[in-house]
């Protein structure tokens, strides 16, 4: 796999971590990259600096507990949609680099911000759906595994990108069937009534 194809894969695995958890993929590559594992393109080389992770420490630490909070969680899907657009597309363009701008900002944009959407959009619908039947005590595993999914793929990603897509697509794959039996349910239930 050529250096550009093997950046946007990465570029697009991080960007759909983002859709579990804005903040935390984005502190795992600053600090891959303040470190010296991850190589940025120099328009992003800010995410590589100690201020940039110290400020991405305390809002993934400030995001991931207030996913804990019931009622919190579905505040946050609501903003997290837009975010994790921005996001995914601001963590593939930085990885994405050597790439003329044209391609680079397209697969950023589309790929990177639009698995990122998809992801966050799917896992906000399967939260509300669990706060619905379970009254909210669900959501925390439904917290649980996002942010398992935010680390796991994150760190895939940085060590072998193919892998890691390979998960998204079978995650996306997999929760597209959930949500579409989610919906079938409640139509079915709403006609029946």
């Amino acid at each position: 796999m050529s250096d550009l194809a093997l950046s946007i894969v990465l570029g697009v695995a991080l960007a759909a971590a983002t859709g579990f958890r804005v903040f935390l993929p984005m502190l795992i590559v600053s600090g891959a990259a303040y470190s010296g594992h991850l190589h940025l393109d120099d328009s992003f080389a800010w995410l590589g600096t100690a201020p940039a992770l110290i400020m991405l420490s305390v809002a993934a630490v400030v995001e991931v507990l207030a996913y804990y909070i019931p009622v919190i969680d579905n505040l946050l899907d609501a903003l997290a949609t837009p975010a994790a657009f921005i996001a995914g597309t601001i963590v593939s363009a930085a990885v994405i680099t050597d790439a003329p701008p044209m391609v680079k900002w397209t697969a950023a944009v589309i790929a990177g911000g639009g698995v990122a959407g998809l992801t966050q959009g799917l896992t906000g619908i399967l939260r509300a759906h669990s706060t619905v039947l379970t009254g909210g005590l669900g959501n925390f595993v439904i917290s649980t595994a996002e942010l398992g999914g935010a680390v796991l793929i994150s760190f895939l990603a940085l060590a072998a990108p193919v892998a890691a897509i390979a998960l998204v697509i079978l995650f996306l794959l997999v929760v597209i069937r959930l949500v579409r039996r989610l919906l079938r349910g409640a139509k079915s239930s709403a006609g029946g009534t």
